[in-house]
């Protein structure tokens, strides 16, 4: 199955976006090779703008310009949002800006860059920004149906994107909103998003060959979440997981909890990571490290 990385996409969806709305622009913080926004910068010289490594600044010059009616995209790595987080919290959610974020090498599979690198928090901090929207696109297609999106909505919009290449489904029915049930299923549930759409296509198959029968749901947009799909399958199966390349801890297993409170009765897991950082290595071996390969998510749904 061919691959490619999102963050590529991403790149590349904003060189079609550029092309039909003059309006938009990018802004990034001296990682254009990295965030693939260079694409972008050799089409529109006079639509990129290279702010250096002065995220802050970066952010407060979007929000400007989104005044003027422009559309501006800010990119740099989903570690960095912490460092202009003020920015985005009071200068564009708060007032309710139309700024975009593209902020990619976000999880463990970042590699050998190590923990100080790898964004695990990135969806917990834009969740909880009132007025934001959130996507954490699966895959090349779904990236490019997310940045066109983007582009529409009329506020502030998160798009977590990542650095390692992952497979190119079909492309699906996109609505901002909405989970994509890629897997119908009555034994038990797996809820998901982003590259580990890949890991838990595995996990199915491995639970399969155990005689199960599982449901497998991806969630590209985490923010508005479809609330109603999870509640769905959570009644069906009885039995619910969630898989995320983030910590545990406000991604989208509270999401998905968060959804479920009061509703039923039914088991819950979350799978990710468990209130730590990453550490360096080799984005397989961090995937082991931390249980989330395909066969380890299958093994501990099968031992739950």
């Amino acid at each position: 199955m061919e691959k490619k990385a999102i963050r590529v996409a991403y790149g590349e969806s904003l060189v079609k976006l550029g092309a039909e709305n003059d309006k938009i622009v990018v802004l990034d913080a001296d990682l254009a090779q990295a965030t693939m926004t260079n694409g972008f910068k050799a089409a529109y010289p006079s639509r990129f703008y290279d702010c250096g490594i002065a995220e802050a600044n970066m952010v407060d010059m979007a929000a400007g310009m989104s005044t003027m009616g422009l559309i501006p995209f800010c990119s740099t790595f989903a570690v960095f949002a912490g460092r202009c987080y003020d920015q985005i919290r009071n200068g564009v959610c708060y007032p309710k800006f139309n700024v975009k974020f593209g902020f990619s090498h976000a999880g463990i599979t970042l590699g050998e860059d190590g923990g100080s690198h790898q964004a695990v928090e990135d969806i917990a901090l834009m969740r909880v920004l009132p007025n934001m929207t959130v996507f954490v696109p699966s895959d090349a297609n779904e990236c490019e149906q997310c940045v066109r999106a983007a582009a529409e909505i009329n506020g502030p919009v998160f798009i977590r994107t990542a650095r390692l290449p992952s497979p190119i489904y079909d492309p699906r029915p996109f609505e901002v909103g909405k989970g994509t049930v890629i897997r119908d299923g009555s034994d038990l549930v797996i809820f998901t998003c982003g590259i580990m759409l890949e890991h838990t296509l595995d996990a199915v198959e491995a639970l399969k060959a155990k005689g199960l029968n599982p449901a497998l749901v991806s969630f590209h947009t985490l923010k508005p979440f479809d609330e109603d799909l999870a509640r769905f399958y959570a009644a069906k199966c009885g039995k619910v997981f969630t898989v995320e390349e983030h910590s545990i801890i406000g991604g989208l297993g509270d999401a998905v909890a968060s959804a479920l409170c009061g509703t039923g009765s039914f088991t819950f897991r979350k799978i990710g990571l468990n209130d730590e950082f990453g550490q360096s290595g080799k984005p397989a071996d961090l995937l082991r490290e931390y249980h989330l390969t395909g066969e380890q998510i299958a093994d501990t749904i099968l031992h739950t």
